[in-house]
């Protein structure tokens, strides 16, 4: 049975976040903070040595029997530790935040036309997606999703669209000057959307909070890139 919670009538923007999914880094956030992607080359460069061992072997016999549990277990460890990165991911974006906004991507047409294929299984969103929202109820988060579209070509401030290809990491509006980070500027229209889809009333402060530590993977600000598996999660004040 789903849990149903009660959308407040005023919320502190400063509780709430817009997270744009990406390939470059895991996720971008409207805070101006990014969690890198996971770096997983040694465990398929295990895998394929694994795998190249397997196929040297004659097919049934024993050894190969024994190599192909090997491979399974390079796979498995794979899966792991994408898993683990979600959870402990998404666990700190609903216990850190009130409102978190996401884009709602059709990831299978992505992952069928694209050629960065096996990077983005590798973020394997709509489960990371799943996760925020299960996580959502569990510690009364609104997790909302929005429409993705137009979300990196609209400008935040003003709300020109302009159209930019992939490699252009920068947004520039022409029509009021504003430049930022694309995916930064795609994060913010993204928040905006979701608050606007729960029709919540913002107000600038933010709420009274107690940090404690939690391990994370690395995050990377704006502004230089920050080697750090621990950071401060916010929990509301009793």
């Amino acid at each position: 049975m789903s849990v149903v919670h009660l959308i407040p009538t005023d919320i502190d923007r400063a509780d709430c976040i817009g997270v744009d999914l990406g390939i470059q880094s895991y996720i971008h956030m409207s805070e101006d903070l990014s969690v890198e992607c996971l770096d997983l080359k040694s465990e398929y460069d295990q895998y394929a040595r694994e795998q190249r061992s397997l196929d040297r072997k004659e097919h049934k016999s024993a050894n190969w029997e024994n190599q192909r549990q090997n491979v399974a277990r390079a796979k498995r460890r794979i899966r792991w530790k994408v898993l683990d990165f979600q959870h402990k991911l998404s666990t700190w974006l609903v216990k850190a935040y009130d409102v978190v906004a996401v884009e709602d991507l059709d990831v299978k047409p992505m992952l069928e036309t694209s050629q960065s294929a096996k990077n983005k299984q590798d973020t394997a969103w709509s489960r990371f997606l799943d996760l925020l929202e299960y996580k959502g109820n569990l510690y009364g988060t609104h997790m909302v999703r929005v429409d993705a579209r137009g979300t990196t070509k609209e400008c935040n401030q003003c709300g020109v669209e302009t159209s930019k290809p992939q490699w252009v990491r920068e947004h520039s509006c022409p029509s009021c000057g504003h430049t930022e980070d694309r995916n930064l500027n795609a994060a913010k229209n993204i928040l905006d959307r979701g608050l606007n889809k729960l029709s919540l009333h913002v107000g600038p402060g933010r709420s009274e909070s107690t940090p404690v530590q939690t391990v994370l993977p690395a995050f990377v600000h704006h502004s230089g890139r920050v080697d750090a598996k621990h950071v401060v999660e916010v929990k509301p004040a009793a």
